[in-house]
């Protein structure tokens, strides 16, 4: 899930210092606190970077007219990715995500167990550039009224 997080100054938890998101960020803070609807939430910085990659993949078999594309976009939303589903003209469906290496296991073992009603035989899989992931918006189904 992403946040957003305003730039505001807010003291750490024993008062004594102040943090930006800024600072957060660039890993120069060790502590902070956000309030967020009245709460304070102590945040913990990771200094492992998440590698977000991009695939793109097209599932084979009876993946139209039984709410495929619907399982597809809530189990991506349920990860965190972020991409399209559509359908493709000769019956198969389309789809790119853009997550962590672990998120898009995920997404295609979901693939491969296909929604109630399909029957998938099949799974293309590319990789494709990490710049396309700057593009993709929360995860959507594309050509859906």
């Amino acid at each position: 899930m992403m946040a957003a997080f305003s730039t505001r100054r807010l003291s750490d938890s024993s008062g004594k210092g102040a943090h930006s998101t800024r600072d957060l960020i660039r890993g120069e803070s060790k502590k902070a606190g956000f309030i967020v609807s009245g709460l304070r939430i102590s945040v913990a910085i990771c200094d492992t970077a998440f590698a977000v990659m991009v695939r793109h993949f097209i599932v084979k078999g009876r993946v139209q007219g039984v709410g495929f594309r619907w399982f597809v976009q809530r189990e991506a939303f349920e990860l965190g990715l972020r991409g399209w589903v559509r359908n493709t003209a000769d019956g198969d469906v389309e789809l790119l995500a853009a997550g962590t290496e672990e998120q898009l296991q995920k997404l295609r073992a979901a693939l491969a167990r296909g929604s109630r009603g399909s029957r998938v035989d099949a799974i293309e899989e590319r990789l494709r550039p990490e710049q396309e992931a700057e593009s993709l918006q929360a995860f959507e189904i594309e050509g859906a009224w």
